[in-house]
């Protein structure tokens, strides 16, 4: 069983941050471990408030789980400001975490800004020590400095990304009116494309999270970059077609779809 960390904010209503990515880690066959960054007041309509965290529970929580457990990959999702930032860089740091995948999230899908302005440049230390980053298009145009409209811009975000340090950039594409496409960067240099299919559906509640989670889940378990990608795309895309309304908004991506199923669950 490989164990996988997340550090993340928490989701009141289940669909996105630490609580989607332990459902996507535990579908992968992984043990899901938590650190919480903050706590968001959320539902499907939208984020209403947060509390963040303070530096000593999130160290401590940090400290509790790399003193005893082997951790195999881990993903990083909400950090809302520079002290949790460099906190959890540092502790990184110190105890070697490795298979680090970073989900730079800045603003939530009804525009709650989830990322202190003021803690940009501090989120460009943190990507230095990833494995993988992977900003979905308005995060990718704040990090690179620049607007995207195609694929040559993608990649072109994607190479000033890169330069920042990570290994691996992954520019998701799911922003663009067109079939979407995400571009994966690779540390040796390829520049590889994953095509994709758009639902109908309104129901993609932690999409990011959920892909990030997954990448790290199988790159815990030994696969490649390419091959952990790949696989993501996968998971997410039978996530988003077996999304679900939970409430009157946004409602969350499919998990559990077979366990459901098999529970005789009539969630469409």
């Amino acid at each position: 069983m490989k164990k996988i960390l997340t550090i993340a904010g928490s989701d009141s209503c289940g669909g996105a941050g630490i609580q989607a990515d332990l459902k996507a880690i535990s579908a992968q066959g992984a043990y899901g471990m938590s650190v919480i960054t903050a706590i968001t007041a959320q539902n499907t309509q939208g984020v209403f408030s947060v509390e963040e965290l303070s530096k000593e529970i999130i160290e401590g929580q940090l400290k509790a789980i790399f003193d005893d457990i082997k951790v195999d990959g881990i993903k990083v999702g909400m950090l809302s400001s520079k002290y949790i930032i460099d906190a959890v860089n540092e502790q990184l740091i110190k105890y070697k975490g490795k298979n680090i995948v970073i989900d730079p999230v800045m603003i939530s899908k009804s525009g709650f800004n989830l990322l202190r302005p003021e803690a940009v440049e501090a989120l460009t230390n943190l990507i230095k020590i990833a494995d993988l980053v992977t900003p979905n298009i308005p995060e990718a145009e704040v990090l690179a400095n620049m607007k995207i409209e195609t694929e040559e811009d993608m990649i072109e975000a994607g190479k000033r990304i890169k330069s920042m340090g990570p290994k691996n950039v992954l520019i998701k594409g799911g922003h663009r009116m067109d079939k979407p496409t995400d571009i994966l960067l690779t540390e040796a240099g390829e520049i590889i494309k994953y095509e994709g299919k758009r639902y109908e559906t309104k129901n993609t509640h932690g999409t990011g999270c959920t892909l990030s989670s997954t990448i790290a889940s199988y790159l815990g378990k030994g696969y490649s970059m390419e091959e952990a990608v790949g696989e993501g795309k996968k998971y997410i895309s039978k996530a988003i077609e077996n999304s679900f309304s939970i409430g009157h908004g946004v409602g969350p991506v499919g998990h559990f779809v077979e366990l459901y199923k098999k529970a005789g669950v009539d969630y469409e």
